[in-house]
């Protein structure tokens, strides 16, 4: 009942998760990411410690294989889930337990890495990679929704998405980013619109929060 990318900007340090279901307020369950430590996805009759329980075991120094395989051993009824995570390193590694939903993919590669479940089609996990992977040049909140509309485009999930989120943190121990669509027709392109409102007023908000004394006190008016 979910896709999502979990993933990386290698250039700014970002961690950041863009996730949609077919279920109301997916964000809220599904999606994870700590500043300077890492972003995972915990999906499929979500079990939503795990995606804690992985953010810890990075905190704590583990690579991405190393933090799933020891969330895998120790959480019970792993076979209904499906995992995701990244580290600070870039590296990446995913998990389908064997009672994961109807046709489910994986798809990783370096500071990224893809899942779906009750998907249309197989390869929606490698598109989501591929648009990921070449918008480089991009915002990073641009390269994760670029990922989240191909998944879309070929094909997402066998039925309507209705929910969808995007959350990125960065050098602040809050989420520069957290837009969330609880339910919504077009969940992807609502969450797109939130994105290009909220785009170019993100680091303002942060320069409000660290030196209120040098920031405006009005808001920001949006660039599109």
């Amino acid at each position: 009942m979910t896709f999502s990318i979990a993933a990386r900007d290698a250039t700014t340090g970002m961690f950041g998760v863009a996730v949609s279901s077919s279920s109301p307020a997916v964000a809220a369950r599904c999606a994870y990411a700590r500043t300077g430590v890492g972003a995972a996805c915990s999906q499929n009759i979500t079990d939503p410690r795990l995606g804690a329980a992985l953010l810890a075991r990075l905190e704590r120094g583990m690579f991405a294989r190393e933090a799933l395989d020891q969330v895998v051993a120790d959480a019970p009824d792993i076979a209904y889930r499906q995992l995701t995570v990244v580290d600070r390193w870039g590296g990446t590694a995913a998990w389908s337990g064997e009672r994961t939903l109807g046709t489910h993919a994986t798809a990783e590669g370096a500071d990224a890495v893809v899942a779906g479940n009750l998907l249309a089609q197989d390869d929606v996990p490698a598109k989501m990679l591929a648009a990921f992977m070449e918008r480089r040049d991009e915002r990073f909140g641009d390269r994760l929704l670029a990922a989240m509309q191909a998944g879309l485009a070929a094909g997402g999930e066998a039925g309507p998405v209705h929910s969808a989120g995007l959350l990125i943190v960065r050098d602040v121990p809050w989420p520069v980013v957290d837009l969330r669509v609880d339910w919504a027709d077009d969940p992807i392109g609502e969450l797109a619109k939130l994105w290009r409102l909220w785009r170019p007023q993100m680091d303002a908000y942060v320069t409000r929060a660290l030196d209120p004394a040098s920031a405006p006190t009005y808001g920001v008016a949006g660039d599109e």
